[in-house]
């Protein structure tokens, strides 16, 4: 932990404000792992007799952080890390293996795997038969314990015909299944959080979520899987590498 502080101390030589140095310092060392998703960080007092600064310096230098959606606070308990994924869009990747990448601990809770019958939207975007069976599953995706997301999947009868025993990935089930998918259309869009959404997730009714809307297709170009999945705004970003 010696090395650490060292690392974070700022440098009184340079210009840049002592509260700046710290905060940038502080962001890398979170980017870079130092503390894991929901972690506790050391109290400002330990930052102040630890790097030979103000208690205002430290605050100010997380309140940076604070700005940046970093770290949160919680009234009584201190400053955490908060969990972050980043999912790339030019990658076709489940929530489960994007998790597992990025070091986080998936797992689900299952809100309903019913059989029924499609919606008018779902007859459209999966090209089903109005009388078609389908199942609807909706899941909490958690990482670490954190809820990150509340997912919505359809697919055809004929493709998942035991729904119970999807595990925490779906694709992992399908590619076992023989029903493995190998590409998708992704749309997103920012929508506000429903009170059900909101209860759901734990954040206030009407704060923007992201909404991912994606249709996977099989081997042969059949769309079997029709997915919304409504992510928590402060910890989902999804990136694009673009080039020219």
């Amino acid at each position: 932990m010696e090395n650490r502080w060292l690392a974070l101390k700022p440098e009184e030589a340079i210009s840049t404000p002592l509260y700046l140095q710290l905060a940038r310092k502080l962001a890398d060392a979170i980017n870079d792992g130092w503390w894991q998703a929901d972690e506790a960080l050391p109290p400002e007092r330990t930052f102040s007799e630890e790097l030979g600064i103000s208690r205002v310096t430290a605050r100010k230098a997380l309140d940076v952080l604070l700005e940046q959606g970093l770290i949160r606070r919680r009234h009584g308990s201190g400053t955490f890390i908060t969990p972050r994924l980043e999912q790339p869009l030019s990658r076709l990747t489940s929530f489960t293996e994007t998790l597992k990448m990025k070091g986080f601990q998936p797992s689900s809770v299952w809100l309903d795997r019913s059989i029924g019958i499609p919606t008018h939207d779902e007859v459209i975007k999966l090209g089903l038969s109005p009388v078609a069976q389908v199942v609807h599953m909706k899941r909490q995706r958690l990482a670490d314990g954190v809820v990150m997301a509340i997912e919505q999947s359809t697919l055809p009868l004929a493709y998942l015909p035991d729904p119970l025993a999807v595990g925490n990935s779906l694709y992992a089930h399908l590619d076992a299944q023989g029903h493995s998918i190998v590409r998708a259309l992704q749309h997103i869009r920012a929508v506000n959080a429903s009170p059900e959404l909101a209860a759901l997730v734990g954040i206030r009714t009407g704060e923007a979520m992201l909404l991912m809307t994606r249709i996977g297709y099989t081997v042969d170009n059949t769309a079997i899987e029709l997915t919304d999945t409504y992510c928590r705004n402060d910890y989902y970003d999804f990136v694009a590498e673009l080039r020219r």
